[in-house]
């Protein structure tokens, strides 16, 4: 971990969640945090306890969904939550464009625009999770219901059995 000054991607993130009442202190890890197992070992953490952020598509456009490090997506129970419809993974370049962020560091919070967000009911086994702050390199911890709260995310099952 190091003290580097932070980005502005991570800058934003910080701003967001104030703006929703939460205090973010984020964190940076030079080995990189991109993928879920990268910083679960970066932490000290189990893979579970990344609070891993993958953007879809549906009929109405973007939505989020935070799911367990360890987990996949279950689209067909994504499309359930969300009443039906047909649900993609978004292209790179729609994941930027709907949340402004690099894949392997997009956050829950500071996105152009208001984006629907799941969450999956895994991450609330535990105390704190760890979810990207807006670089691949940068994550913050908080607490599951707090997650779930600041973002108006719905906890489901959206994981693959």
């Amino acid at each position: 971990m190091t003290s580097q000054p932070l980005k502005s991607a991570s800058v934003r993130v910080i701003d967001a969640a104030a703006a929703q009442g939460v205090e973010v202190v984020v964190s940076r890890f030079p080995e990189g945090t991109r993928t879920a197992a990268d910083a679960a070992a970066a932490i000290g953490c189990a893979v579970d306890a990344i609070a891993k952020s993958i953007v879809l598509h549906d009929d109405e456009g973007a939505l989020l969904v935070l799911t367990a490090g360890g987990n996949r997506v279950d689209y067909g129970k994504v499309a359930a939550v969300l009443d039906g419809g047909s649900v993609r993974r978004a292209t790179a370049e729609e994941a930027r464009e709907a949340t402004g962020y690099a894949i392997g560091g997009t956050a829950p919070y500071g996105h152009p625009t208001p984006l629907r967000t799941l969450m999956d009911a895994t991450l609330m086994d535990f105390e704190v999770v760890w979810a990207a702050a807006g670089t691949p390199d940068t994550v913050f911890p908080i607490a599951p219901q707090v997650l779930a709260d600041t973002t108006g995310a719905p906890v489901a099952d959206v994981a693959e059995a």
